[in-house]
């Protein structure tokens, strides 16, 4: 269990995310194109256990100097290493649509929806999995420390309003991202 909750952390601590959120201002009517941000993020853990590799892209567009919108993908890979039992492989994939709100120049605001259909090991059949669906809504807030003109270290903080300890895919209902932003 400890090696599990390390992944977890792991995972969270080492996702690197790629978007354009740094202190520049939008013109008065700026084009649709200047308007948008590509990236993404990438994540791991490994243990004797358990491997893990995701990768997240996204893509948003700033309404307002203060206001984003955008949808972050999921795809997840996991591999557990059994001793005496066949190794499971499981994919999980998603959607995520997204807003953000500054409230000051580092502080923002973060909602989200988020679909997962993930995969499970099945308890009645050893080597099987069970693929299954979770919808979540999830909300928090983060610090965003810009490091040059398009970069920047970010720490974010969400609750999942829709955790359920026997049906999530979550281990809380506590979703700790953190991370480094560089702009395309």
């Amino acid at each position: 269990m400890k090696k599990l909750i390390l992944v977890s952390v792991l995972c969270a601590c080492t996702s690197m995310a790629f978007a354009q959120w740094g202190e520049e201002e939008l013109s008065e009517k700026p084009k649709f194109k200047e308007r948008l941000f590509f990236g993404g993020g990438l994540g791991g853990g490994f243990s004797s256990t358990i491997s893990s590799i995701s990768v997240y892209p996204l893509v948003g567009a700033q309404v307002t100097p203060r206001l984003a919108t955008g949808a972050q993908f999921t795809y997840r890979f996991t591999k557990y290493n059994y001793t005496n039992s066949p190794d499971l492989t499981m994919n999980d994939y998603g959607v995520s649509p997204f807003v953000r709100f500054k409230v000051f120049q580092t502080v923002f605001l973060h909602a989200e929806y988020e679909y997962l259909n993930y995969q499970i090991p099945d308890p009645t059949n050893q080597g099987e999995v069970d693929r299954k669906a979770f919808n979540s809504f999830m909300a928090g807030g983060g610090f965003f420390q810009p490091v040059g003109r398009r970069a920047g270290i970010f720490f974010m903080a969400l609750y999942n309003f829709s955790y359920d300890q026997i049906n999530s895919p979550y281990a809380s209902p506590l979703v700790i991202r953190a991370g480094i932003t560089a702009g395309f």
